[in-house]
């Protein structure tokens, strides 16, 4: 199973993006999907995650802006970016894993660039 992010771009501090991660099988191949962040001269770091059961998890810094979800007919795990911040500029990368039997899978990246 690959996983193919989307969906970044150019917006102003205080606009929205949606993000989009797509798995080429099902989406449930994964215990969780993560959206992680980098951007340069930083460690990257988790956003938000969320389970094969929809239980979810926000990074402090993007609570009440960001909302994680997933679309299982759709094998696609959302990242709907809100209120954004010159700070939330980054390289998103969406993250599959499963426990037993270990995968891991990372996307490519897509940007996101905040002006203020």
């Amino acid at each position: 199973v690959q996983l193919q992010a989307s969906g970044g771009g150019l917006v102003q501090a205080g606009g929205s993006l949606r993000l989009s991660c797509a798995a080429s099988g099902s989406i449930r191949s994964f215990n969780t999907v993560g959206w992680y962040r980098q951007a340069p001269r930083k460690l990257r770091e988790l956003v938000a995650a969320i389970t094969i059961g929809g239980s979810t998890n926000y990074a402090d810094s993007v609570k009440g802006r960001f909302t994680i979800s997933r679309d299982n007919a759709k094998n696609t795990v959302y990242l709907q970016m809100n209120s954004l911040k010159p700070e939330d500029a980054a390289a998103y990368y969406c993250n599959g894993h499963r426990v037993v039997p270990y995968l891991e899978v990372w996307g490519q990246g897509t940007l996101v660039t905040v002006s203020s």
